[in-house]
């Protein structure tokens, strides 16, 4: 991450808006999936028309079709990612407290 940053301020023009992923426009069904999984939680589809009662405030940052690419970012600083992506990541299970040791 620190040399993310240090190139950022090296290389980038001011006002540029970057995104240090690896990932190209993860769903939010695989990670709602990976994270079901990990809790041992059922994952269900839910409408559009059922999201805002069903997630409140959160309904409209989950329907906005907004993924984030990374593409521009590692084309401006000559950045490639080494890190894990978003769901290999979660997969890990280090985001997920489980004492009983289960997935």
């Amino acid at each position: 991450m620190h040399r993310l940053f240090g190139l950022a301020l090296e290389k980038a023009p001011a006002g540029s808006v970057l995104h240090a992923i690896a990932d190209e426009g993860v769903p939010i069904r695989a990670i709602a999936e990976v994270i079901g999984r990990h809790l041992d939680l059922p994952v269900a589809a839910i409408s559009p028309e059922d999201a805002g009662e069903h997630f409140g405030w959160l309904a409209g940052f989950l329907a906005a079709d907004s993924p984030a690419s990374s593409t521009l970012t590692r084309e401006l600083l000559g950045l490639h990612p080494t890190h894990p992506g978003l769901i290999d990541d979660l997969d890990k299970g280090h985001y997920f407290h489980n004492p009983s040791g289960r997935r």
